[in-house]
């Protein structure tokens, strides 16, 4: 199994079991608000908007944040791991090229801004060169 592909699972399992909540109306608000024993009229300065119509109680928002940074951590740790760009580091291009199509369309840009890079960030260090180099060439050998 693709190990990028598997450690983004986990952690997306992970940030899902986060107590978060999202509301996209007033109604699902309320719900919402109701749903975490709250009063949507009197209790709103007991929550903080995460953007995109997420929400997070004021007393979870350090369980939030820590849960974030751990995660990013994690990914850059598996990055940092990859000495050659021939595990992970491919792995990762090779998923998320997949993910944004790359065999169709031939671009790498919605991979590269998924994964935080530029392509000059790319380029310039030798591992993610290759790691993007092998994927690309994975995936033109795949639609031969």
């Amino acid at each position: 199994m693709n190990r990028y592909a598997a450690l983004k699972q986990r952690q997306q399992e992970e940030f899902n079991a986060l107590p978060l909540g999202f509301a996209f109306g007033n109604k699902q608000f309320d719900e919402m608000m109701r749903g975490w024993g709250l009063d949507p009229e009197k209790d709103v300065d007991k929550i903080y908007s995460i953007g995109a119509g997420g929400y997070v109680q004021k007393k979870d928002a350090e369980l939030l944040h820590q849960t974030h940074k751990r995660l990013d951590e994690e990914m850059e740790a598996a990055i940092a791991e990859d000495k050659t760009g021939e595990g992970f580091i491919y792995e990762m291009f090779l998923y998320e090229l997949d993910n944004h199509e790359y065999g169709y369309t031939r671009d790498t840009e919605d991979t590269l801004d998924a994964l935080g890079y530029t392509a000059e960030q790319v380029l310039n260090d030798p591992r993610l060169k290759r790691g993007i180099e092998k994927a690309v060439t994975e995936i033109c050998r795949r639609e031969q």
